[in-house]
């Protein structure tokens, strides 16, 4: 297996020079035992901590580059899109995420509340291996990536249960670990995208995963302008956004961009200055909103970023370190 940068996130450390979510379903159709059977071949105070101008994003924020984006695009589906038939009361729909050390959660941000569905017990080839990424579907399988060996499995979202899967790591010589996010396709149905970190002269990449049809790796092609170390999740409406870290530094402030699925182009980008990544950090949306989980002093941040406000409110906080989240293309889009 090829080698990987080390990232801060995951229980990992930088190199002394940086080599620079979603599943669709109700609250109850997600807590509902899965069936692993078919396809397992293989605290917060509320205070609004920075206000952004959502037309003029700060300048020391961003490379030059990406100061001259115009901000995220995140108007809901047109009126002429229908919601897929398999969303089912998708206004229950949650955020999920996973913890260094396992633990699987739900957090509802009608409450900012936290809720331990369970602690997963992947079967890894390594048993130091730990979750690094993850992304959840609209049946309520959430696809967790661990590092440092690649391997990709299913979990439930209603009991933590963990089965492999058929992914075979490094198709493509692709990093074995990734940033991963469901998005709607146009014609209603959802693809799993991954996002690499650059390896050696091997730049930061945007695939696909095709987790019905054997786990094939395709890639779509090098962000540009090039982002790095960064977290994916999408929407009903078709977006897919990333949550990085300009510059490489996850001690300063982070960045959320938005991506073209066909070319890997970074069209679109806000700047979230105060909001600092630190050892873990992951992302979804839901109802219109950002949410990111970020651990800048070990424990994870809840903060809820408001693209058309432009306000960045701390809402949570838990002593887990997340460091995945998936959150369903079915869930509310405004």
């Amino acid at each position: 297996m090829s080698a990987t940068p080390m990232r801060p996130r995951r229980r990992l450390l930088f190199a002394a020079v940086v080599a620079l979510v979603a599943a669709c379903g109700s609250r109850t159709g997600l807590l509902v035992p899965v069936d692993f059977d078919a396809g397992a071949d293989a605290k917060g105070d509320g205070s609004i901590i920075h206000r952004i101008d959502a037309a003029m994003p700060e300048e020391d924020a961003l490379d030059e580059e990406e100061d001259a984006l115009p901000p995220l695009d995140v108007r809901p589906p047109p009126p002429d899109v229908a919601v897929p038939s398999d969303c089912v009361d998708a206004g229950s729909t949650l955020i999920y995420v996973i913890s260094v050390s396992n633990n699987l959660y739900s957090f509802d941000p009608a409450t900012n509340a936290f809720t331990q569905l369970g602690t997963i017990a992947c079967p890894s080839i390594d048993p130091t291996a730990t979750p690094f990424s993850m992304a959840v579907d609209r049946k309520g399988i959430a696809y967790v990536v661990f590092s440092p060996t690649g391997e990709l499995f299913r979990v439930s979202t209603a009991n933590a249960a963990c089965v492999p899967t058929g992914f075979a790591s490094g198709q493509q010589q692709f990093p074995p670990t990734f940033g991963m996010g469901f998005s709607q396709d146009d014609d209603g149905g959802e693809t799993l995208y991954v996002a690499s970190d650059a390896v050696g002269s091997q730049p930061s990449q945007l695939a696909t995963i095709d987790v019905a049809n054997g786990y094939t790796l395709g890639i779509v092609n090098s962000f540009n302008p090039p982002i790095n170390l960064a977290e994916l999740t999408g929407t009903g409406a078709g977006g897919l956004f990333a949550f990085w870290a300009p510059g490489g530094n996850a001690s300063a402030g982070s960045a959320i961009v938005q991506i073209d699925k066909a070319t890997a182009q970074v069209t679109n980008s806000s700047p979230l200055p105060t909001v600092t990544q630190g050892d873990g950090w992951a992302f979804g949306f839901w109802g219109g909103a950002f949410y990111t989980f970020t651990a800048p002093n070990g424990s994870t941040v809840v903060t809820r970023f408001d693209p058309t406000t432009g306000s960045v409110v701390q809402v949570a906080q838990t002593d887990d370190e997340i460091v995945g989240a998936g959150v369903s293309t079915c869930a509310p889009q405004q």
